[in-house]
């Protein structure tokens, strides 16, 4: 870099910095401004001598250029040896998913929520620590809280203020849905003219049952209580919102629930839900056209009646595309 001084057709200087570099395509040097300065009379009455005041900068900006071209140099003392039980590895990978998480102004939610509350546990820092381990190293809470130690952030709190801050969670879970949705929508253009849902079980190592784990049709085929989970997505198979329900409950009888709250507090307007059959019911697919949306729902030819084989086996109706598929 230097200072470049142009005179103008009116005579006067005008000052500014320029750097200079080789260009490939045309085989030449070029010049391209860092910073217009202005013109040399008008600086004299700001600085006593605006040209040596100007070189300075000039200098000290070639210096920063110069260090950052400067080889990094690790250095260690053979004679340090590792300490045992100690883990010195750290993953950096993570800071992708935390700038989606700032994107998604999920520490702004949690800190206004946790703003009039009286505990003393850092929500934000908790729920950071679930979120990263969850899609990076997958393990039970006590293990997440074992292994915090492998990221760069400070996570200043102990695995009961984990266990304490759960029931905070929960508490707010319909309200961050919403919020993960909202801004998914203005900062990724989600499309939810086309939402897909299915249902899932979990099952619990215990023996009692409560009002939500509960003994049912386990996806697992084990016998320990459960607890059903109905999921709605997009297209790109983001999820959109879900609930839980007691393991008891049979699939088909989560769907009307879920289509009013999905519909009533995200503001969808007509969708096409994509399910499996075991959602299919006669009341599920009245609700869902009552309510002005469209269906797709698998449906077993082969154990079906007479007069349904019969109406899909005329070909009467069928569009097609292609040789093989109609």
């Amino acid at each position: 870099m230097y200072l470049k001084k142009s005179r103008r057709s009116s005579g006067r200087i005008y000052l500014s910095i320029a750097d200079g570099y080789r260009d490939k395509e045309r085989g030449h040097t070029r010049t391209v401004t860092i910073e217009s300065l202005g013109y040399l009379d008008e600086l004299q009455k700001q600085y006593d001598d605006p040209i040596a005041f100007f070189e300075q900068k000039v200098k000290e900006l070639n210096e920063q250029k110069a260090m950052k071209k400067t080889p990094i140099t690790l250095s260690f003392s053979p004679n340090e040896r590792l300490l045992i039980n100690t883990n010195n590895r750290k993953n950096f990978g993570y800071a992708a998913f935390s700038k989606i998480y700032h994107e998604l102004e999920l520490d702004k939610f949690l800190k206004n929520r946790q703003r009039h509350s009286k505990e003393e546990y850092d929500s934000n820092a908790i729920m950071k620590l679930l979120v990263f381990s969850r899609l990076l190293y997958p393990a039970s809470k006590k293990k997440t809280y074992e292994n915090r130690d492998i990221f760069f952030e400070r996570f200043d709190f102990s695995l009961d203020d984990i266990y304490r801050c759960l029931s905070f969670f929960n508490k707010h879970s319909d309200a961050l849905q919403l919020w993960v949705h909202e801004h998914i929508k203005s900062l990724y253009e989600r499309n939810t003219n086309l939402v897909y849902y299915d249902v899932t079980n979990y099952y619990f190592e215990i023996d009692e049952q409560d009002e939500l784990r509960k003994k049912g049709v386990s996806k697992e085929h084990r016998p320990d209580p459960i607890v059903q989970m109905g999921l709605f997505m997009d297209t790109n198979g983001i999820p959109i919102t879900y609930k839980l329900f007691p393991g008891n409950a049979l699939d088909k009888t989560t769907l009307m629930p879920m289509l009013r709250k999905i519909q009533h507090d995200y503001s969808l307007g007509r969708i096409i839900v994509v399910a499996d059959k075991g959602i299919i019911t006669g009341d599920n697919i009245w609700y869902t056209l009552s309510a002005g949306n469209g269906y797709v729902f698998s449906y077993s030819v082969r154990c079906a009646d007479k007069e349904f084989k019969k109406y899909v086996l005329d070909e009467n109706g069928y569009t097609h595309r292609g040789d093989s598929f109609k």
